[in-house]
């Protein structure tokens, strides 16, 4: 049993070659469409000389061909490097030159990025050059770096399977979005991969699948059709595409994130399953739910049943509004990162909501570890706050960088672990709340605070539409907490309005001490939340020194 990507991938296509796999804007593939494209591309490929264990990147946003390099990569052996579309010169270099790039394949519209980077990088050798996702098609020169177009890199090439026994050893490496700092390769075996983010482990009741277990679901009546919501740069989106091809399950993908053409999207597509990041994409997305439908004519989003978050806050403000416009459907909020996979999930309703964070059923494996790296016992210590690890599958480490993975993947009585570092507070029916990344915590009086609490009750305030938390330096108190808002459209705030408004959702302490008006709070793709340039806009504000 390989238990590889490429493998799982192949069951689908051998038990259900004509249905429906992934569609982005007119253009949609089968299974058995994915199977030859992505066959042809691996024969290119290893006509360059690519082979197991070289590291290929892919530098675009949602498209076709960007599901079909993935395919390709693993088919061959070789590891597929993400890269963030929105990453300038000076971050590109330093992601080429971390991960050891050896061939790129790149949107067309970032030609001029690659050709400026290429010279730089010496094991870079190949550049297949993609088509545009969004119209009107690039014409970037890419002569200066040798590039090959995407239709003449799959001319002649054959459409056979023909490729080599593969390995659950493979490995499949998830460079972090990353809230601070530069981004880390996390090193993921690929069976450890698919068990732990692609289904190969029930996600509510834990039991571990079979090999072909999904495949055999791709033949069957009822499948899913699914449209996620964040770019496949990032590793969860790549997950849930994977999940759901080993499945036969309908992946429908956008480019560029619009909230009425989502919503055009969902309602003539009949989506049943939607996932996104957290308030970054559900508030623009409800609030032009709500706007059509204050028109007489709403969307039909009767269809959707399962709408689910993860990797930032979604907020109870914003999942209130969700509720009220679709009370028969699911939410859920999943908690997990790069360096651990799926860690929990919790279905919400208007009951059980957290004025702290989301409130997530621990997952199979995870513990919850004191200061001394020791489990707790969650069914004696409610309201304890630790560490969040899991073990079982976990990746092998981050890539070139002993330091960083001795402190994150730790041994506890025998068992590996990953800890990157995320703070929960243990509740009652082995559930705890998540409270965020222990990096971000504001220690302010030797008072604990956690940025997404104080975050999720200012939201709540009528003139803010986004907002993040950090500490600054404060001579009394060592740290201070600081608010940095984006306020609605003609709505103002002042300081001390902030405060009087928060008292009745946060102790004292917890209260912002500063407050930074910005026009856009700071956010990568994915909605993930930038905290060193928030903190960087607060400062400035302040006038205090780092």
């Amino acid at each position: 049993m390989a238990h590889n990507i490429a493998d799982l991938f192949e069951h689908a296509v051998d038990a259900a070659p004509d249905v429906r796999a992934v569609k982005v804007g007119d253009q949609e593939r089968t299974l058995g469409q994915l199977e030859v494209e992505s066959n042809k591309l691996a024969h290119y490929l290893q006509s360059q000389g690519i082979g197991p264990g070289d590291h290929v990147a892919i530098y675009s946003k949602n498209s076709l061909e960007f599901v079909v390099g993935i395919l390709a990569i693993a088919k061959i052996r070789a590891v597929n490097i993400n890269v963030n579309y929105r990453y300038v010169e000076a971050e590109l270099d330093y992601l080429f030159d971390n991960a050891d790039v050896k061939a790129l394949l790149v949107e067309r519209t970032y030609a001029p990025l690659v050709a400026a980077c290429y010279p730089k990088h010496e094991k870079l050798q190949h550049v297949v050059v993609m088509p545009d996702s969004v119209e009107p098609d690039d014409a970037s020169d890419i002569s200066s770096f040798d590039g090959v177009l995407w239709a003449d890199a799959m001319a002649g090439q054959s459409a056979e399977r023909d490729f080599g026994e593969r390995s659950p050893d493979d490995l499949y490496i998830i460079y972090t979005g990353g809230t601070t700092g530069f981004p880390k390769g996390v090193m993921w075996r690929q069976e450890d991969f698919w068990r732990v983010l692609c289904g190969g482990i029930d996600f509510m009741s834990g039991v571990p699948l079979e090999e072909y277990d999904q495949s055999k679901q791709a033949d069957q009546p009822g499948r899913l059709i699914t449209f996620p919501l964040t770019p496949l740069m990032h590793g969860a989106a790549q997950a849930s595409l994977l999940m759901h091809l080993f499945a036969g399950q309908l992946t429908i993908l956008e480019p560029r994130f619009d909230p009425q053409r989502t919503w055009e999207i969902l309602e003539r597509e009949k989506v049943m399953l939607t996932f996104f990041t957290g308030d970054a994409i559900a508030r623009p997305l409800i609030e032009e739910f709500e706007r059509k439908a204050a028109t007489g004519a709403p969307y039909d989003g009767s269809n959707l049943f399962a709408i689910s978050s993860s990797g930032a806050l979604f907020s109870p403000a914003i999942k209130e509004r969700w509720m009220a416009a679709f009370p028969n459907a699911i939410f859920t909020d999943s908690i997990g990162a790069s360096e651990t996979g799926f860690q929990g999930t919790g279905v919400q309703d208007a009951k059980s909501m957290g004025n702290d964070g989301p409130i997530c059923s621990l997952g199979p494996h995870m513990v919850v570890l004191d200061e001394d790296n020791q489990p707790i016992d969650v069914a004696t210590n409610v309201g304890k706050i630790g560490r969040l690890g899991r073990g079982g599958h976990v990746p092998v480490g981050y890539y070139k960088d002993e330091a960083k993975s001795a402190a994150t993947f730790l041994v506890v009585n025998g068992e590996r672990y990953s800890v990157p570092g995320d703070f929960a507070r243990i509740e009652e029916d082995n559930k705890v709340t998540m409270l965020g990344r222990g990096s971000n915590c504001v220690n302010t009086g030797g008072e604990k605070v956690f940025p997404e609490e104080v975050e999720m009750a200012i939201k709540r305030h009528p003139a803010v539409y986004d907002s993040l938390v950090v500490g600054i330096p404060d001579e009394r108190y060592g740290q201070a907490v600081a608010a940095v808002v984006e306020l609605r459209e003609g709505e103002s705030v002042e300081l001390d309005e902030l405060r009087e408004f928060l008292r009745a959702h946060l102790s004292g302490y917890k209260l912002p001490r500063s407050l930074t008006v910005v026009d856009r709070i700071p956010r990568n793709a994915t909605g993930k939340a930038q905290y060193a340039q928030a903190r960087d806009a607060a400062l400035a504000s302040s006038g205090v020194n780092a």
